[in-house]
C-alpha cells in the first residue's frame, strides 16, 4: 500500500535549486534562529522543507521550512556537513493553495504552554540542570527561566540564586521633621 502523503517520498535536492517564496509573512527571531541551528547542528534536519516544484524554472518553490533552508545557507558548517543537499516533501498545488498552505504550516506551530514550561524547568532543575544548561539547551535567557521558576512558586528552585537589596527604606519625611 502507498501513501499519498508527500512526507513518504522526501528527495535530497541541492539547495542551490530551492528559492524562497514571495509571500511568507513569518519571522524568526535572532535567539530562535540560533536555537533552530543549534537543533539543526545537534540532532541533523529532522524535518523536510516542503516545496512546489516548478517544471518551467527547474527550481523548488518553499512553501514551509524558510527557516530551516536559512539555517544551511547561513551555516557552512551545515552546508558542507549536509553536502549542500536538503530533505524536500514535494506538493503539488496552485499558488493560491501553496499560500493557505504556508499560512497553516506557521500558524499549526502553535505556542509553548508557559504552566508546562515551569514544570520543565522544575523537573530540569530536580535532574540537576543548572540555569546555564537550561539556557544553552532549551534556548532560554535568565529572566525567561526566572519568570518560569516564580510562575511554579516553589522555593527550591531559588535555592541557589543570591539576592541583594534592591532597595532601602527611606524614613517618612513626617518622622524625619519630628525627630
Amino acid at each position: 500500500m502507498t501513501s499519498k502523503s508527500p512526507v513518504y517520498h522526501i528527495i535530497a535536492v541541492p539547495i542551490e535549486k530551492i528559492e524562497p517564496n514571495t509571500y511568507n509573512p513569518n519571522t524568526v527571531a535572532p535567539p530562535e534562529m540560533k536555537l533552530l541551528y543549534d537543533s539543526i547542528k545537534a540532532d541533523g534536519y529532522t524535518m523536510p522543507i516542503v516545496c512546489y516544484y516548478d517544471k518551467e524554472k527547474d527550481t523548488y518553490i518553499i512553501v514551509d521550512g524558510f527557516h530551516r533552508y536559512r539555517v544551511m545557507l547561513d551555516h557552512k558548517d551545515i552546508y558542507e556537513r549536509e553536502n549542500g543537499l536538503l530533505p524536500v516533501s514535494v506538493i503539488d498545488k496552485s499558488l493560491d493553495k501553496r499560500m493557505a498552505s504556508t499560512i497553516r504550516h506557521n500558524r499549526a506551530r502553535g505556542s509553548h504552554d508557559v504552566d508546562l514550561m515551569s514544570n520543565i524547568v522544575k523537573e530540569l532543575h530536580e535532574l540537576g540542570r543548572s540555569d546555564a544548561w537550561i539556557s544553552k539547551h532549551l534556548g532560554m535567557d535568565k529572566d525567561e527561566i526566572l519568570r518560569l521558576k516564580q510562575i511554579t512558586g516553589l522555593a527550591a528552585l531559588f535555592k541557589d540564586i543570591h539576592f541583594g537589596q534592591a532597595w532601602q527604606p527611606v524614613e517618612d519625611e513626617d518622622e524625619q521633621t519630628k525627630k
